[in-house]
């Protein structure tokens, strides 16, 4: 294990190990930020009595702050520095959590989806300065295995923030209380007991968001009394029109956007509706989201075997077979109705683990190194996909039965679409790797 921190840690002699951990650690924070919201989808459907399709807006707010904040994000650390992206990025992120305290005293969905919204102006952030920074600390050759690595590290904090969500949060939750048969209970009561419910329930979805702004700024404290090497990226500037036109004719880079907004489109479908199927089978809410633990635990493994893998066989090699088991394990989810249909569908999980660092390594391997930070931008754009596709499947969810089976499991072809999209990705990189 030394020669291999060795080898994707040091480059011309400098050791690059303390900024490694430091950035690393953002990694986990918006993994947590991210896998505690995915049920929440479930938790607002019931307390709020909304539809699914209407419940899925907390991920377009979420989502769709990435998409508003990237550029922005990417122009600041231009002027700026990379350090100064990570600082106003953990600041954005304390101040949306800290927002869920009044959006809890108005007990209002929009309220609750505005500061998502800018809780994820901070992710933006992190995430365009994170990921081009960890792939700049060390040589160019081992950049996409050097990501890979770090973004190991993101399902720890998925894993946190789902562990909360399972143990603390949705056990908690007084409106998924159901009667014998298996059914919720919650909106066969009066309205003055609805409303003593939401008030409680409310409470308990704000309070892990206030615990993670104060870490935040904790690690803002950290980070701000820390010294950050400058790399090459920020040595020297090129006009972005110049960067634009050079992103636009690399074919490579472009479909990589592309494939990426298929990707966390459907990454976020997969475990947003988890719950969803389980529920059809009669599964509450707090266990039904173990299964989506036990989905971030395989995703988590596999992140480790594929960056090994990535030692040996080729990332787009790596791409393309991995895209091909996740429409396996999604047609499954489709058509198999039942415990083994909800099997297959946490077994999607494992094969998406390295689709998200590789998809952005392999469209970065022929940009200009000063193009980085605007291309990083765009790929962190790319996001969009988890706001936008969401409410298209729970719009489907929201049908009951389509052809005879649970619209639940029907709606699970748009993620299918989505991982055709990211196998041919794939396979373009590996046709163009043997051009070249």
């Amino acid at each position: 294990m030394s020669n291999n921190k060795e080898s994707l840690l040091r480059h011309n002699g400098v050791s690059y190990v303390l900024p490694f951990i430091l950035i690393t650690s953002l990694f986990m924070l918006w993994g947590f930020a991210n896998d505690i919201t995915n049920p929440m989808v479930a938790a607002f459907q019931t307390v709020m009595n909304l539809s699914a399709a209407k419940a899925s807006l907390v991920q377009f707010a979420f989502y769709g702050g990435y998409t508003t904040m990237a550029l922005p994000a990417a122009f600041f650390i231009r002027k700026y520095s990379y350090k100064s992206g990570v600082l106003l990025g953990l600041a954005l992120y304390a101040v949306g959590a800290f927002l869920f305290i009044p959006a809890t005293s108005f007990e209002s969905f929009t309220f609750f989806c505005i500061s998502l919204y800018i809780l994820t102006f901070g992710l933006a952030f992190l995430e365009t300065t994170a990921n081009p920074f960890i792939m700049s600390l060390g040589s160019k050759e081992t950049a996409t295995r050097r990501l890979n690595f770090a973004q190991a590290f993101n399902p720890v904090g998925s894993l946190s923030g789902m562990a909360v969500a399972s143990l603390i949060v949705l056990p908690q939750l007084w409106s998924d209380k159901r009667d014998a048969a298996g059914e919720i209970i919650f909106n066969t009561l009066s309205e003055a007991e609805q409303a003593a419910i939401r008030t409680h329930d409310l409470a308990v979805i704000r309070n892990p968001y206030v615990v993670i702004g104060i870490l935040v700024l904790l690690v803002f404290v950290v980070i701000a009394c820390t010294k950050m090497p400058k790399t090459i990226q920020q040595s020297r500037q090129t006009k972005a029109s110049e960067t634009l036109s050079r992103l636009w004719h690399n074919k490579l880079y472009r479909n990589g956007v592309v494939a990426q907004i298929f990707y966390v489109g459907a990454q976020i479908m997969v475990w947003t509706f988890i719950i969803q199927y389980a529920n059809q089978l009669g599964i509450n809410k707090a266990t039904a989201q173990n299964y989506n633990i036990v989905a971030m635990i395989m995703f988590l493994a596999s992140r480790f075997i594929t960056t090994y893998l990535m030692k040996f066989i080729k990332s787009h090699t790596l791409l393309a077979v991995f895209g091909i088991g996740a429409c396996c394990a999604t047609l499954g989810a489709i058509f198999i109705v039942g415990r083994i249909g909800l099997y297959s569908l946490v077994a999607i999980s494992f094969f998406m683990s390295l689709m998200f660092p590789t998809i952005y390594g392999i469209a970065l391997e022929n940009v200009d190194e000063h193009d980085t930070t605007l291309g990083a931008a765009f790929l962190v754009m790319a996001i969009v996909g988890g706001a936008l596709m969401p409410p298209l499947q729970g719009m489907i969810i929201d049908k009951g039965t389509i052809a005879g089976l649970p619209a639940v499991n029907i709606s699970y072809a748009v993620p299918l679409l989505c991982f055709v999209m990211v196998t041919l990705y794939g396979l373009y990189a590996k046709r163009v790797r043997e051009k070249s």
